[in-house]
């Protein structure tokens, strides 16, 4: 399940909380009890094949390999 992180406007509280997706945008109560908080954009790691050296894009058809895109 998702973890999303969120700031209380009302104390300064930085929470996380695990819900479905889709519920992600749904309120939520910081752990004080106030209200009025908001979900703070997370930064994802994504990695190549174990931590290794990046990835080269394949290259020829497909979006950007066969300069559909400019």
């Amino acid at each position: 399940m998702p973890r999303y992180d969120f700031r209380c406007r009302s104390c300064g509280a930085t929470f996380e909380l695990r819900r479905p997706m889709a519920q992600a945008n749904a309120p939520a109560v910081c752990p004080q009890g106030h209200q009025d908080t908001v979900k703070l954009l997370s930064t994802v790691a994504v990695t190549g094949a174990a931590g290794g050296a990046p990835q080269q894009a394949p290259s020829g058809g497909g979006c950007c390999g066969g300069g559909c895109c400019g």
